[in-house]
């Protein structure tokens, strides 16, 4: 009858060891799902950079560029985008395109995780081909 009742005592015990540890569970998880929106939001900005590299490989127009790169990248705030161009030479000679994106932490709860905002960067860098 004894080993009965220590049974019982130890599972109320594992319940309340899970009741503790959930939360942390569950704020790991939340943070997971962040980190995994950050990468997302990096390899849109990856994107957004090489396809204005294209554009400004191809055209001098720096506005033609960064329209190019903001709609390359559909799920990004285009207000939270910045994008650099920065043309050293003529034809022949590199074009270097830079977006910068203020990523928002999304999830909630997992805030006090990580900073209000992470800045992401992307670069790309084509040869200069329009006469």
């Amino acid at each position: 009858m004894r080993s009965s009742g220590i049974r019982c005592r130890e599972g109320g015990s594992a319940v309340v060891e899970f009741a503790l540890v959930l939360p942390m569970l569950l704020l790991l998880a939340l943070a997971f799902v962040q980190v995994g929106l950050l990468a997302r939001d990096e390899l849109l900005l990856l994107q957004a950079a090489r396809a204005g590299a294209r554009a400004a490989a191809v055209d001098p127009d720096d506005t033609l560029v960064r329209d190019t790169a903001i709609r390359s990248a559909p799920g990004l705030d285009p207000d939270r985008v910045a994008i650099d161009v920065r043309r050293p030479g003529e034809r022949g000679q590199p074009v270097t395109v830079t977006v910068t994106y203020d990523a928002p932490v999304r999830v909630p709860m997992a805030g006090w995780l990580f900073p209000p905002q992470v800045e992401l960067r992307a670069e790309a860098t084509m040869r200069q081909e329009y006469p």
